[in-house]
């Protein structure tokens, strides 16, 4: 137990200070970073979970996103969750930090679906650096300055969950802000819109070492394009995963998890584009996913 608290210590340090990430980030191992989109899923497990997920979009180009989140959960009693979610974000001039505060409520539908409704709420500080325009060679508005600034916001969520498969909706951000955008090396101000989040999930035995898991993700923003994931993994053991997984904005990935021990689960992605402007100058998304789960009896 003191291992997992002093490995649990280091990686919150090295999570809150090394990186910064991007405004509601893509996941593609979102099945095991529910927190960050949806504040139901939080004490779901009925143990105590610390994940982080580490993600450098486009790496080789210059202002992608990069992006770093940490989410804690555990159940409280019974019927209600605790958790914490923070993720930071680096895009471009932008650099912000949400931290949210999530809260679940558990209803028993009969003995094997359970409800969870969830609440987030917290705020984002928001910061814009202006003086780096010149190197991504954006022309600045002369009334334009550097921007600091908290964003309080609040997010709901409801997380139906069987024991082979799980149903989410979510909207982790419900108010929108302002913010700064740049079109054709124009710098101006944008409107930062509600995300709407749909997940699913299902677990399909094939045999007793074997299972598929197939699941969805949905995104909605308005005035963006509709964006679908599609993933697919086979399970071996109960300990090793592989899969894949395509974005309906032509990308593709692939993914291996690892279950370590029953309180530690490891997990990478990699990530291209079927976009030949990106495909030509980046090297690829790569994604990192560390989980630490203490009381897990599985």
């Amino acid at each position: 137990m003191k291992l997992q608290i002093y490995i649990v210590i280091i990686l919150l340090f090295l999570t809150i200070t090394g990186v910064y990430a991007q405004q509601e980030p893509y996941y593609t191992l979102y099945r095991y970073n529910k927190n960050v989109l949806n504040p139901a899923n939080a004490g779901s497990e009925g143990h105590i979970q610390f994940t982080t997920n580490i993600r450098s979009q486009w790496s080789s180009v210059q202002g992608a996103p990069e992006s770093q989140s940490l989410s804690f959960d555990t159940n409280i009693g019974k019927n209600m969750g605790l958790g914490l979610s923070v993720v930071n974000d680096q895009t471009f001039i932008e650099k912000q930090t949400g931290i949210y505060i999530d809260f679940s409520y558990k209803l028993l539908l009969n003995e094997r679906i359970n409800l969870f409704l969830g609440l987030k709420a917290g705020g984002n500080s928001y910061d814009v650096n202006t003086n780096g325009l010149l190197t991504f060679g954006a022309t600045e508005d002369p009334l334009l300055s550097n921007v600091n600034e908290f964003n309080p916001n609040i997010g709901i969520g409801g997380y139906l969950k069987h024991e082979d498969w799980f149903l989410s909706i979510s909207v982790p951000r419900l108010l929108n802000n302002d913010r700064i955008d740049d079109e054709s090396g124009i710098v101006t101000t944008a409107t930062e819109r509600s995300h709407f989040y749909g997940m699913a999930g299902y677990n399909l035995k094939l045999s007793n070492n074997i299972e598929f898991r197939p699941s969805v993700l949905l995104r909605y923003v308005d005035t963006a394009p509709f964006s679908v994931d599609f993933t697919g993994g086979f399970l071996f053991y109960n300990k090793f995963e592989l899969g894949a997984a395509y974005r309906t904005d032509n990308a593709f990935s692939a993914f291996a998890t690892i279950k370590i021990q029953n309180w530690l689960h490891f997990g990478y992605a990699y990530e291209g584009s079927l976009e030949n402007e990106i495909a030509n100058v980046s090297r690829g998304t790569h994604e990192i996913l560390i989980r630490f789960a203490i009381g897990n009896k599985e």
